[in-house]
């Protein structure tokens, strides 16, 4: 079965940054749309950034936009997440995810029901 298992997570200070990991199993990596979500306590699931099956295209979310960058190694399953000038309301929990390979082939989505498969999540915590 599909697994995504999600590393890089801790606890950092304000400015600081952080390299999230998740390596993919149980799926043919290369054919699979990417993103990182993130949740933080009594909030909704926030769509981070995405990834195209190639890595030829990304997409952010305004919060995370010019400070953190996806990126993905389809020669050993892993897609990243490198997050910099970290600030407290970055704390969360972030997952990764995939949409199925017969959805991979769209444009990139920034929302959660279009993906499929999803990690355990990292908690990430920024202190002031």
């Amino acid at each position: 079965q599909v697994q995504l298992v999600e590393s890089g997570g801790g606890l950092v200070q304000a400015g600081g940054s952080l390299r999230l990991s998740c390596v993919a199993s149980g799926l043919t990596f290369s054919r699979h749309q990417l993103g990182w979500f993130r949740q933080a306590p009594g909030k909704e699931r926030e769509f981070a950034a995405a990834i195209r099956r190639d890595g030829s295209w990304t997409v952010y979310g305004d919060s995370v936009k010019a400070r953190f960058t996806i990126s993905r190694d389809n020669a050993k399953n892993t897609v990243y997440l490198e997050m910099n000038s970290l600030k407290p309301e970055d704390t969360a929990v972030y997952y990764c995810a995939a949409r199925a390979q017969w959805a991979s082939y769209s444009s990139l989505s920034q929302s959660p029901h279009d993906y499929n498969y999803w990690g355990q999540g990292t908690q990430v915590t920024v202190s002031e």
